[in-house]
């Protein structure tokens, strides 16, 4: 019995360590939209994105998203929002119509 408890407690103190670990190095669960030294771009007139190398424009199609309005994590807040949600031609923030 006592074998059982010092593996459930090394266990734990691994998983404890692992979990101070992610926090004291600012390490996220969450799921970047974009990797290092890229920023995400949104489809003229869709919902599609993708990720443009930091310092340079846009890819033909694509914008820079409003600011204020960039998604950071897949599934956050403003990529749930760009899900329904594009720029068009003029640069306005339009609702795309369902089924698109």
């Amino acid at each position: 019995m006592s074998t059982r408890r010092s593996k459930r407690s090394a266990t734990g103190l691994v998983l404890a360590c692992a979990a101070a670990a992610a926090v004291m190095t600012g390490c996220s669960m969450e799921e970047a939209v974009c990797g290092g030294g890229e920023y995400p771009v949104l489809a003229v007139g869709g919902t599609g994105s993708a990720c443009a190398p930091g310092g340079e424009e846009p890819p033909e199609g694509y914008t820079r998203y409003p600011q204020g309005k960039v998604p950071e994590h897949v599934g956050d807040k403003w990529d749930t929002y760009w899900q329904t949600h594009t720029v068009d031609e003029d640069g306005r923030i339009v609702e795309v119509p369902s089924g698109e």
